[in-house]
């Protein structure tokens, strides 16, 4: 984050902490200030030398706010607010079902003048602006009681997937659960990055039509959105995010690439209340044509979804849960349908202690969706451990980019044919070796849950971890082992209680 960027983030945080003790959660704060930014950004574009005209109604727009005060312009923005998101396209995206946050009219006074009013955004670069307001979901997510780390992957991890993918200029790329956007916008930046001179079509087709994502809650699509706009994708008039249920239909469209971490967690269930009071749980089990099996389980749907989205030769890359690698079932019967009609080529096993959902673990599949055949298209599946022996937290020892770089050179974007494993007999403590095609269907229920390296907290007791790490561990196990038990329950019909 350059200097440029922090003091902005800085300046956008501090006020945060004032707007607390008014009872305005980060969450809450992010929301508004996505609201006036946009405001903000449209009367800026409808300036010269822009001259463009606005979507925003005159009589909601950012000189309205500028030129009211006190409780005359608590009540226009509440009611802007509330016409706003009656609007169709990205004004209702945006502001759909938008309240005012705000309890006192000259704290809202003071974020339109000094904190909004006071930078000309449209001429901040995108890594500036973009990079701020991603420094303010960050610390959003950070704050566990607010539950929005829920929507954040690890920006470290998201890089290297991306960089593995590595994205072409001319290439769709879909994120079917989107969250605030850090998968689209990483592989927008990895793009221009790797590509310095891009033709006019090329940006084009970049900032109109080369992202989608699908966000299943509406709060999140908006900041996603907005996030969006800040690093130069999409338009005031045009922002590529969807609101609603992914898994619902197969959406028609295919994509080169798709990055993704689904929602972690238990089986999508309704709970329904009866004419009598009494409840009973409707599973969310889909049904599709596209499908190979059927089942409530909604890691395992995402896999089958992301399957459809791909065109032919397209790649993905899927953060999933264990349980994916190892559930019998519609788990087996979706493992070895993958194995036989895509590429799955490379699974990376993360560590504990990468995300806000407690107790998670979790892996990362690499795979490619291959035309029709008789013959499995998986060949070899290689697999790097970066769990065993790793232990990282999200404040004292997050997960940085550098810890990734082996991972990422051994996986040779550019070559995959001329990998090299760092595991045999002789070096029993390499981290990266393959597994081939007939080696993983002879495994039970076609398990790719592998792991080889000696666990050294339980080989050596002079060389456990901290105790502050291994308490951490145990109450992920046990938080893990507390979600299992819940689906067991929600199969049995009982109704637990979060």
């Amino acid at each position: 984050m350059n200097t440029t960027t922090h003091s902005l983030v800085q300046k956008l945080w501090n006020y945060c902490n004032v707007l607390r003790d008014d009872g305005m959660s980060y969450g809450d704060y992010v929301e508004q200030l996505t609201y006036l930014l946009f405001l903000k950004m449209a009367d800026e574009r409808s300036q010269p030398p822009y001259n463009q005209p606005s979507i925003v109604p005159a009589q909601y727009a950012w000189a309205s706010l500028l030129a009211r005060d006190g409780d005359a312009l608590f009540d226009h923005y509440r009611h802007a607010l509330e016409k706003l998101g009656q609007e169709k396209g990205t004004l209702g995206l945006i502001f759909g079902k938008a309240q005012n946050k705000f309890q006192d009219p000259a704290k809202l006074r003071r974020v339109i003048v000094d904190l909004i009013g006071a930078e000309t955004w449209t001429v901040l670069g995108a890594d500036v602006k973009g990079d701020a307001y991603e420094g303010l979901l960050e610390r959003n997510a950070q704050d566990t009681k607010s539950g929005a780390g829920q929507y954040f992957t690890p920006r470290a991890l998201i890089q290297a997937m991306v960089e593995c993918i590595a994205p072409q200029p001319a290439e769709r790329i879909c994120d079917p659960a989107c969250g605030t956007g850090g998968f689209l916008f990483t592989a927008h930046n990895y793009i221009t990055g790797h590509h310095k001179s891009l033709t006019r079509d090329q940006l084009k087709h970049l900032k109109e039509k080369a992202f989608t994502g699908y966000e299943l809650v509406q709060a999140t699509a908006r900041v996603c959105a907005m996030n969006m706009l800040l690093h130069g994708i999409g338009s005031e008039k045009s922002v590529p995010v969807v609101v609603g249920d992914a898994l619902a239909a197969d959406p028609g469209e295919r994509y080169e690439v798709v990055l993704a971490n689904p929602p972690f967690g238990k089986k999508s269930s309704t709970v329904i209340v009866g004419e009598d009071g009494r409840t009973s749980t409707e599973k969310d089990t889909i049904e599709r044509d596209d499908f190979w099996a059927t089942t409530s389980n909604k890691q395992l749907n995402f896999v089958q979804h992301i399957k459809t989205l791909l065109t032919t030769h397209g790649r993905a890359a899927v953060v999933l849960p264990d349980n994916v690698l190892f559930e019998g079932g519609a788990g087996e019967t979706i493992r070895k349908k993958l194995l036989h009609e895509c590429d799955v080529h490379t699974l990376l096993r993360l560590p504990t202690g990468l995300f806000y959902a407690q107790g998670v673990k979790a892996n990362v599949l690499f795979f490619e969706k291959k035309p029709a055949s008789e013959t499995p298209w998986t060949k070899q599946l290689w697999i790097y451990d970066l769990r065993t022996n790793k232990h990282f937290t999200l404040k004292t020892n997050p997960l940085t980019r550098a810890d990734l770089d082996e991972f990422v050179a051994l996986y040779r974007a550019d070559s995959r044919q001329q990998r090299q494993a760092t595991w045999s007999p002789e070096t029993p403590d390499g981290r990266w070796r393959a597994y081939s095609y007939d080696e993983l269907v002879a495994r039970d229920k076609t398990s790719l849950d592998i792991f080889w390296l000696k666990d050294e907290s339980l080989a050596d007791s002079d060389n456990l971890p901290a105790p502050g790490v291994i308490a951490l561990e145990i109450v992920e196990d046990l938080q893990a082992a507390l979600a299992q038990f819940r689906l067991i329950a929600d199969d049995l019909g009982e109704v637990v209680e979060e």
